[in-house]
């Protein structure tokens, strides 16, 4: 990996700005300022409180099954039936990987885990009201900020116990032949940090230190970083399994696209955050990669990211074949499932 030759980083913690740039090196991340939610009602205001503060909507659609949180006739955010990951609308963010691809992702899509998979009726249950207000107002790192944290040049971090929970990773070591690399890399390798599931207990491995393969990289990124449930095999149960055909076979939330075996083209039904499942090798029936749908990229595409081995690592770019599900490429030809999580 080159490093970057130039990097800012700024922060205002207001919900002003936010900017990440590595000038001639690999990653982009800005924000821009978010507009002040207004005050949240489920059940509506009265008296003259109702003149100034309109309550938001919800309403029920089919096609999956979800809650659409309305704002004045605005979008505010997404809930779907079974599944933890919420969709908001925030303010509008553009990431880019400028050593892998010219593309850009300009988007006002902010992914965040609700607390329990969401019900129809949800919005009346007690804890709705504050975790939707906090999650609606939040601008720490989401899903698919975190998930760029890892590209080519991505600064490192460390938490008071010196673990390196984020910066620039590889896939995996250089196989013995000398041609390709190791898959088998889990988020437990990336730290350095022994783990412990319900299911399973893992050493990482010192020769994959700072690597994840692409379920790894999802592990990473959904269970170490956002803090859903991860188990150590590929049975189903209450969490993340580890690898990429169990994650779309029985993983947790709701499945979207399900496997025919033949290129997947419903586009539609996907939102950012989604998981995607590919079959790349060569085995036909076995879903082999996943990645994380980013949503349209400046030039119109459907743009993933995804831990890969060619670049060797996470990447939204196009070395080794373009991260798009809608191009005619080979991971364009090789799209099978989603899964919602």
């Amino acid at each position: 990996m080159t490093a970057s030759r130039t990097r800012l980083r700024t922060r205002l913690w207001g919900g002003a700005t936010v900017a990440l740039l590595a000038c001639l090196g690999g990653w982009l991340f800005i924000t821009e300022s978010r507009p002040t939610p207004r005050p949240m009602s489920v059940t509506g205001t009265s008296g003259a409180a109702a003149a100034v503060v309109e309550p938001l909507t919800f309403e029920r659609l089919a096609d999956p099954a979800r809650t659409v949180v309305r704002d004045g006739g605005s979008t505010v955010a997404v809930l779907t039936d079974g599944a933890r990951t919420a969709l908001f609308t925030g303010p509008k963010r553009t990431f880019a990987e400028q050593a892998a691809t010219r593309a850009k992702v300009v988007t006002t899509a902010w992914v965040r885990l609700v607390p329990q998979p969401w019900t129809p009726g949800a919005e009346t249950t007690p804890w709705f009201k504050t975790w939707f207000s906090d999650a609606r107002s939040d601008t720490s790192p989401d899903v698919l900020e975190v998930a760029t944290q890892y590209v080519i040049d991505a600064p490192e971090e460390r938490d008071a116990k010196n673990v390196r929970f984020r910066g620039d990773a590889s896939f995996g070591p250089i196989k013995s032949s000398g041609t390709g690399r190791k898959e088998q890399s889990d988020f437990y390798d990336y730290l350095g940090v022994p783990w412990t599931f319900p299911d399973a207990t893992a050493q990482p491995d010192k020769s994959r230190y700072g690597a994840a393969d692409c379920s790894g990289f999802i592990r990473l990124v959904f269970g170490y970083r956002m803090g859903m449930p991860l188990l150590g095999t590929n049975e189903p149960g209450p969490g993340l399994p580890r690898r990429a055909y169990a994650i779309a076979e029985h993983g947790p939330g709701v499945e979207l696209v399900p496997n025919t075996g033949a290129r997947a083209t419903a586009y539609g039904l996907l939102q950012p955050g989604d998981l995607v499942f590919f079959e790349v090798e060569d085995d036909p029936e076995t879903l082999d990669h996943a990645g994380i749908y980013l949503g349209l990229d400046d030039g119109g595409h459907h743009r993933f990211i995804s831990s890969r081995e060619r670049i060797n690592g996470p990447t939204l770019g196009d070395v080794g074949g373009t991260s798009l599900l809608d191009d005619g490429g080979h991971y364009s030809q090789s799209w099978r499932a989603a899964r919602r999580l």
